[in-house]
C-alpha cells in the first residue's frame, strides 16, 4: 500500500459539508432510466452507492420539466415518483457516508420535437444547432427550435426553482445548476445561439440574465453554499455551439459575478476540443479562472491521478471531477490510493438499457495485491 501524501486524498470543507477526498464523481448520461415515468430504479441506486467513494457525487443531469427533456431514457426530477425514486438513492449513498448533488438540467434546443409531442424545442432563439440527438428511433438531426417568449423563459424560471425544491425532498446535499455543454444556458450566453433583441439578448450582461435569474430562483429554497454551476468556456464547434470572440469575456464576466455569491464551487471544463488556433479561446481554464473566482473551484476533462493531484498542488484547483474513469472504477479513489491498476471503461454500454455497462464493474479485490 502506498502511503504517498496525495492532495486528491485530503479532505474538503464544502459549503456546510466535508467532503472526505477530492476526487469528485462527474456528471454523467447514462440512460437508464428506461420506464414511464423517467425515475430512477434500484439499478441507479446500486450504481451511485457502488461510487459513495467519491468525496462528491453529482448525479447524471435530470431534466427540471418535460420541456427540459433532449435524451432518451434520462432521469427527471419534476413528478413525485421521480422524487422517491431519487430518495433512494440519496439515502443508499448517505448510508455509505457519501455525499450527493443533483445536477439541474434543461437541454433547450439540443432535442427533438418527437420528445415534446410534435411542438419544436425551446431556445432563446430559432437557430438550429444542427446537431444530432438520441430519440427513440435512434441518433435524428436536431431541427430548428422556437424562441421563447419571455413567459416561458419566466415558466422556465420557476421550473428550475420547483426542481430544486425537489431535489431537497429527495434528501439532496446541495445541487448543481448545468449551465455547460451547448446546453439551455450556455444558447444564451452564445451570440451564435442567441439573437434575441429584448433583455435576455444582445449585450453580454443581457445574455447572462437568464442563468442569474435561476440562480436566484434557486437561493430561494438552497443556502448558496450547497448550490454549484458548471460551465464549458472554451467548448467550440461541439453541442451545437460555435464560439465567437466575445466568448471568453462572457465567461470572464459571469464568473468575476459568481464570486458575489457564496456558492458550494464553481465547475469548470478543459477544453473538449483542441483549441490552441483559436486566438480568442482560453486553452488553460482552470489556470485563467483560479485568477478571477475567488470561491472553491472544481475542474475536469482527462485527468487522471498524476495530473489531478498536480492541479490541486499547483493551486490551479481545489477538486477534481471524474467521469469514464468512475464509469468502469467505482472504487475509482482507493485506486488512487493504492496506486492499484484502473480498469478500462467500455463506451458501447455507455448510454445502453440494462446492468452491462453500468453496474457490472467490479471493485478491485485486494487479495490481487501481492
Amino acid at each position: 500500500m502506498s502511503t504517498e501524501k496525495q492532495p486528491l486524498l485530503e479532505p474538503y470543507k464544502l459549503g456546510n459539508i466535508t467532503l472526505k477526498n477530492r476526487v469528485i464523481m462527474a456528471p454523467m448520461t447514462r440512460s437508464r432510466a428506461d420506464n414511464n415515468e423517467n425515475k430512477p430504479t434500484d439499478m441507479h441506486v446500486e450504481y451511485y452507492t457502488q461510487r459513495a467513494g467519491a468525496g462528491l457525487i453529482i448525479t447524471e443531469g435530470s431534466q427540471v420539466s418535460e420541456r427540459a427533456v433532449g435524451y432518451v431514457n434520462t432521469p427527471g426530477i419534476h413528478t413525485s415518483e421521480q422524487v422517491e425514486g431519487w430518495k433512494k438513492v440519496t439515502e443508499a449513498v448517505h448510508e455509505k457516508d457519501g455525499k450527493i448533488f443533483m445536477q439541474l438540467w434543461h437541454v433547450g434546443r439540443i432535442s427533438h420535437p418527437k420528445f415534446h409531442d410534435g411542438k419544436k424545442p425551446l431556445a432563446p432563439s430559432a437557430v438550429n444547432p444542427n446537431s444530432k440527438v438520441y430519440t427513440p428511433e435512434g441518433f435524428e438531426e436536431t431541427t430548428e427550435p422556437k424562441e421563447m417568449s419571455m413567459q416561458e423563459i419566466h415558466e422556465t424560471v420557476q421550473e428550475f426553482k420547483n426542481a430544486a425544491q425537489m431535489a431537497k425532498d429527495a434528501g439532496f446535499d446541495g445541487v448543481e445548476i448545468h449551465s455547460s455543454n451547448g446546453y439551455l444556458f450556455h444558447q444564451f450566453f452564445n451570440k451564435n445561439a442567441n439573437h434575441r433583441t429584448d433583455d435576455y439578448g444582445g449585450s453580454i450582461q443581457n445574455r447572462a440574465r437568464f442563468f442569474f435569474d435561476v440562480l436566484e430562483a434557486v437561493t430561494e429554497v438552497w443556502p448558496e453554499n450547497q448550490i454549484g454551476c458548471r460551465f464549458n468556456p472554451s467548448l467550440h464547434k461541439s453541442f451545437g455551439i460555435v464560439a465567437t470572440q466575445e466568448t471568453i469575456e462572457t465567461f470572464d464576466y459571469i464568473i468575476e459575478k459568481l464570486n458575489a455569491y457564496d456558492l458550494a464551487y464553481v465547475h469548470l471544463s478543459e477544453p473538449f476540443t483542441d483549441v490552441s488556433d483559436v486566438p480568442y479561446l482560453e486553452t488553460e481554464i482552470a489556470k485563467r479562472y483560479r485568477k478571477i473566482y475567488k470561491g472553491t473551484l472544481m475542474i475536469n476533462n482527462g485527468f487522471d491521478r498524476e495530473s489531478g493531484n498536480k492541479v490541486i498542488e499547483e493551486g490551479d484547483a481545489d477538486l477534481v471531477a471524474y467521469g469514464k474513469l468512475f464509469i468502469s472504477n467505482p472504487d475509482l479513489p482507493e485506486r488512487f490510493k493504492n496506486k492499484w491498476p484502473l480498469a478500462e471503461f467500455d463506451e458501447d454500454t455507455f448510454y445502453t438499457t440494462g446492468k452491462e455497462g453500468y453496474t457490472d464493474y467490479p471493485a478491485y479485490e485486494k487479495e490481487k495485491v501481492s
